[in-house]
């Protein structure tokens, strides 16, 4: 058993959690002066607070009325038992509140609409998020990379590069889509090297490493809910990666239905072992294992892009519907591979798992370490599960978030939890 503090509660469908972390030199958020002020203490991308995805906008006026309410919250992790207010973005800007402990990063709001800066995008009326369920930060050269799921489950999906003011990407090295992937409106132009889309959910990612194609680009993989998955380039926009199936799909079913009951759409985690050999490590909530994707560079001189070669299922008795991945270690330091989503070398990883509400630490061949069930203020879980999972910089803490109600709370939204490591 592990304890877990309270930091935050009030946030309806709490889903991706992830630190901020630092931007490292050589990165726009590092050295452009007026998106490194957004890094200052205090501010909402201070490396020393977490972002928080939520299916609430928190009173900020809906920009797209048929697609989903959310938002990405920007928290100080030092703070305890923060009453998130469930209106306090009605000005839709970056709002905070609580003294600064709790800010509004983007939602699905006008002031967020790729058009803000790319007016000729065709994605120019999407939003940076829309009930964001996945979030994978280029802390190396880039943004922030969130994955949404506008239309549910079985709907269109997006995946978006956003700006510190939580805007779709400022000068985008691609007119066409600007900071917004969605649907099958953005794949490459003229013609794809490998087939795919975002026909449904975003309900993963990853981050990548630069272009294979010598562009220093950065790419990123997307989990589609039909078990496809999908890399995004920031030039090129979206080619596939591998084809539906590859991981066990997340729509359908009786335990997705269970899920969907309780308010929240079904999520997985995605990370990535970058050395010796790139890999790609994806949970399988519904299917209680993990699938770990072997990838290699292939396609044409100019134009490379990442395929996948091997894959196994990594199975355990300690999975129990595993909804989130996170490394251990998490790389920082390496300037073409610090992410979030991304684990030093030989690092071991977490699971979150939502049937059970534990966390395991499994090592790559998918040998548990160990296994801890999660309290809060002293008791089980009750009737809340886990929803995500992410590890801070130093190794020293996890952050976890869940969704429904504490024992002994009359919250119903879902909140974040933080532990020590293990």
């Amino acid at each position: 058993m592990i304890d877990g503090r309270v930091i935050a509660f009030g946030i309806p469908g709490a889903s991706a959690v992830s630190p901020i972390g630092t931007f490292l030199p050589g990165g726009p958020i590092h050295d452009n002066p007026t998106l490194a002020a957004f890094t200052q203490p205090g501010r909402v991308l201070d490396p020393i607070r977490i972002i928080v995805g939520s299916r609430s906008n928190f009173g900020a006026p809906i920009a797209n009325p048929d697609q989903a309410a959310g938002a990405l919250l920007s928290i100080d992790p030092g703070e305890a038992e923060l009453a998130v207010p469930a209106t306090f973005a009605s000005s839709g800007d970056q709002a905070s509140a609580l003294g600064g402990a709790v800010q509004m990063y983007s939602a699905q709001s006008p002031t967020w609409r790729n058009g803000f800066y790319n007016p000729n995008a065709v994605t120019a009326d999407q939003t940076a998020v829309s009930n964001p369920i996945g979030l994978s930060i280029n802390n190396a050269f880039g943004r922030l990379w969130p994955a949404n799921a506008p239309f549910g489950l079985d709907g269109p999906g997006s995946s978006t590069i956003d700006d510190p003011d939580g805007r779709p990407l400022k000068g985008a090295p691609n007119t066409r889509t600007g900071g917004v992937y969605f649907g099958d409106l953005t794949g490459r132009q003229p013609a794809q090297i490998i087939p795919g889309a975002l026909a449904k959910a975003a309900v993963g990612t990853a981050f990548l490493g630069r272009s294979p194609d010598g562009s220093g680009r950065a790419v990123f993989c997307v989990v589609v809910t039909d078990g496809s998955i999908v890399q995004e380039h920031t030039g090129k926009a979206v080619d596939g990666l591998a084809p539906a199936g590859i991981v066990g799909p997340l729509s359908g079913g009786s335990r997705a239905e269970e899920r969907g009951e309780r308010r929240f759409t079904p999520r997985l985690g995605a990370i990535i072992n970058y050395t010796p050999v790139l890999i790609l490590y994806v949970s399988q909530p519904f299917d209680d294992s993990i699938k770990a994707i072997n990838l290699e560079i292939g396609g044409p001189a100019g134009n490379e892009v990442f395929v996948p070669t091997t894959s196994r299922a990594i199975r355990s008795q300690t999975l129990d519907i595993p909804v989130d991945l996170a490394p251990v270690h998490i790389e920082s330091e390496d300037p073409n591979w610090s992410s979030n989503t991304t684990m030093e070398s030989d690092s071991d990883f977490y699971v979150c798992n939502a049937g059970n509400d534990t966390i395991v630490r499994m090592r790559q061949d998918g040998a548990a370490v160990a296994r801890c069930r999660v309290w809060a203020r002293g008791r089980p879980l009750g009737h809340a599960r886990l929803n995500g999972i992410a590890t801070s910089p130093d190794g020293a803490k996890i952050w976890v978030t869940y969704v429904g109600v504490l024992p002994g709370s009359d919250d119903h939204d879902g909140g974040v939890l933080e532990l020590p490591a293990f």
